[in-house]
């Protein structure tokens, strides 16, 4: 069980306060108690005392709660036999105050029953006939309105702490799940992009390489394109960081798609064709499009051994549709494991509320088809990154 904290101020308040109208009854001879009263106000004083060193004390040890509790019992009884004026009569409501912070409602109820109950067996003993005397029946009323109010005053402040306590513990889970969004997020872009770029320059070097001796011009347009491909990883970081720090500008999608065409001289040829308006059509849905193609080509490289790869886009007025197909070795999709970049691919499209489809069979190529609805997202990026 949780253990709330008592509201601070309530009981020095009230110990305060039965001090100094003990003191003055004493002062001004108003009342009467058992043995000499310097001796009972010194120890009047002193049981006083001992509660505000119980109240630090308290505010240390929060988990001695029962100790607690008891000392706190057994002090405020003392103050109440050494109090000559009945003031302290007061104190007896911070027995189930305290103690609803502590052990919860129902030890506030119970307590508070065994304060009414022990001040009316009090009444019973010493005082026959109490129901008739206007006095009583006023103290064992004002004890009981004192309890109600107690507990009720416990109540909202342990409701408000609980609510804190929810709240904070509710900001720390949405601070970790937005955490945790940002990592994933972050890792589809490094693959999507740098990914991409790094594997095409291994292949465009592993090409110069072969071909150094047999065709010094093939090897020569295979690192230009390698080349090509530095810069176009060095401009994706250049956008990544710029969208990190809220600079990023939003390039046009056909742009975008058109860098991903190349003539064949190192790698397989790609060709992009893209039709339609890309009006209405978000950040989140843009980069969506464009890191699938990404990753189909890359794939299509890096796997597949294609000859060829062809990047078709159409933007209708409901829906963008993206095919890339290759004439590679192909596989049977339902018997391959899903890489990350197929499953950031997923990821991506389906926060854009947009669907991927992957047909495949070994010998016979592959087509991925990537359909995202217009205008979901067309004012705000649900991915926080840029097209690049």
């Amino acid at each position: 069980m949780v253990a709330y904290v008592p509201v601070p101020w309530v009981s020095p308040l009230l110990y305060g306060v039965v001090l100094v109208g003990g003191l003055y009854s004493a002062a001004a001879g108003l009342g009467d108690g058992p043995g000499p009263a310097a001796w009972r106000t010194a120890g009047f004083v002193a049981v006083i005392g001992a509660l505000f060193v119980l109240e630090a004390l308290g505010r240390r040890r929060p988990d001695a709660r029962a100790a607690l509790l008891l000392a706190r019992c057994t002090l405020i009884g003392a103050v109440v036999v050494l109090d000559a004026s009945g003031l302290s009569q007061v104190l007896v409501v911070l027995v189930p105050f305290t103690a609803y912070f502590a052990f919860g409602r129902t030890t506030a109820l119970a307590l508070a029953a065994l304060c009414l109950a022990g001040l009316l067996t009090t009444y019973l003993v010493t005082a026959p006939g109490w129901y008739r005397e206007q006095e009583y029946v006023a103290d064992l009323l004002m004890l009981f309105v004192g309890l109600v109010l107690a507990i009720s005053m416990a109540a909202v402040a342990a409701g408000e702490q609980r609510a804190r306590l929810d709240l904070e513990a509710y900001a720390a889970r949405v601070a970790e799940l937005s955490a945790a969004t940002e990592r994933n997020r972050l890792a589809r872009d490094i693959h999507d992009s740098l990914g991409h770029h790094l594997t095409a320059m291994s292949v465009q070097l592993e090409m110069a390489s072969e071909f150094q001796s047999l065709d010094p011009d093939a090897a020569r347009r295979a690192l230009e394109e390698a080349r090509r491909s530095v810069r176009l990883a060095l401009g994706d970081v250049r956008q990544s960081v710029r969208a990190l720090r809220d600079e990023a500008t939003r390039p046009a999608l056909s742009a975008a798609l058109a860098a991903l065409a190349q003539d064949g001289a190192a790698g397989p040829r790609v060709t992009v064709e893209v039709s339609g308006d890309e009006e209405g059509y978000g950040v989140a849905e843009s980069t969506a499009l464009h890191r699938a193609a990404q990753e189909a080509v890359t794939n299509a490289c890096r796997h597949a051994r294609a000859s060829r790869v062809t990047v078709v886009v159409r933007l209708a007025g409901s829906a963008a549709r993206l095919e890339v197909t290759d004439d590679g070795r192909g596989f049977a999709p339902e018997a391959a494991a899903a890489g990350f970049g197929l499953l950031g691919m997923r990821e991506r499209v389906h926060l854009v509320a947009g669907s991927v489809d992957v047909e495949s069979s070994p010998g016979a190529g592959t087509r991925v088809t990537v359909t995202v609805p217009r205008g979901t997202t067309a004012k705000s990026s649900v991915d926080g990154q840029a097209v690049t």
